[in-house]
């Protein structure tokens, strides 16, 4: 699996005027559960959707039919698809993999964006506005931390917080 030491890369893609265009929707046709309809997507979400698949062995077709299978109805299935890449790639990442890509530092981050400090009345200057326990992993189903599971563990974390 490759990892991505350098993310500046997410923000530049992001600001530069030449690479405008990879920001831009595009729209494919997929087939869903033998169904052919079309998904806008950004570029760099279809590339991940792209690499899901290949490493499951399957096609992207059998990944949407997966995600319209087990999406709310209420929820788009573009959204769903963004929401599965999100958390299939959230699952997969480590403590050492976020060190090796320059994470846990929001200074840091904010050069990578080329966010000048003249904005820097925009943000929290270093205060968390959510406390969250970085140092016990995340584990599906509960907080980060909080070994509670389901809504009442999040109003009790929310709460805590805002205290």
């Amino acid at each position: 699996m490759k990892i991505q030491e350098d993310t500046s890369d997410i923000f530049e893609s992001e600001n530069d005027a030449d690479k405008a265009s990879k920001t831009t929707l595009v729209s494919r046709n997929i087939t869903v559960m033998g169904r052919r309809t079309s998904v806008r997507l950004e570029p760099e979400m279809w590339a991940a959707l792209r690499e899901i698949a290949s490493r499951e062995v399957c096609t992207s077709h059998d990944i949407c039919t997966l995600i319209a299978m087990r999406k709310n109805c209420d929820t788009s299935l573009t959204a769903a698809i963004r929401v599965f890449l999100m958390l299939y790639f959230r699952a997969a990442c480590s403590e050492d993999g976020h060190q090796r890509a320059g994470h846990g530092n929001f200074e840091y981050m904010k050069r990578r964006a080329r966010i000048s400090e003249e904005f820097d009345s925009y943000f929290a200057n270093g205060k968390r506005r959510f406390a969250a326990n970085v140092d016990k992993p995340f584990s599906a189903g509960t907080m980060q931390g909080s070994g509670r599971s389901g809504a009442s563990g999040i109003s009790e974390e929310v709460s805590r917080a805002q205290a």
